[in-house]
């Protein structure tokens, strides 16, 4: 399994425990909001990993934008859920996009 998938798996899993209504609230604002920033950060690093492995990266870009807004009640809610989502699809979906067109893959 690449470790793109995994990070995409972790990173789900991180965002629909965000998403459990006033547990996740909590430990965003217990935390300082500081787990905003690790989230932003961990999406970061994979969206660099998805994008070296020729994964599909819709989900740790939404992963971003929700750590950059969650911080608003309501909304912060509803974004890490669908960004939870998203990240499950993202990781589950075995689509690569093709780069090199019909070129032979070389591994070294």
């Amino acid at each position: 399994m690449k470790i793109s998938r995994i990070l995409l798996l972790v990173g789900a899993v991180f965002e629909l425990l965000l998403a459990v209504p006033f547990l996740g609230g909590a430990f965003v604002i217990g935390t300082g909001y500081s787990a905003l920033g690790f989230m932003f950060v961990y999406h970061l690093v994979t969206l660099i990993f998805a994008a070296r492995e020729r994964v599909a990266f819709y989900g740790p870009i939404l992963g971003m934008v929700t750590a950059a807004l969650a911080w608003i009640p309501i909304l912060g809610w509803i974004l890490h859920l669908v960004s939870g989502i998203a990240l499950l699809f993202n990781a589950l979906s075995g689509q690569q996009r093709d780069v090199r067109g019909n070129e032979q893959r070389r591994f070294y």
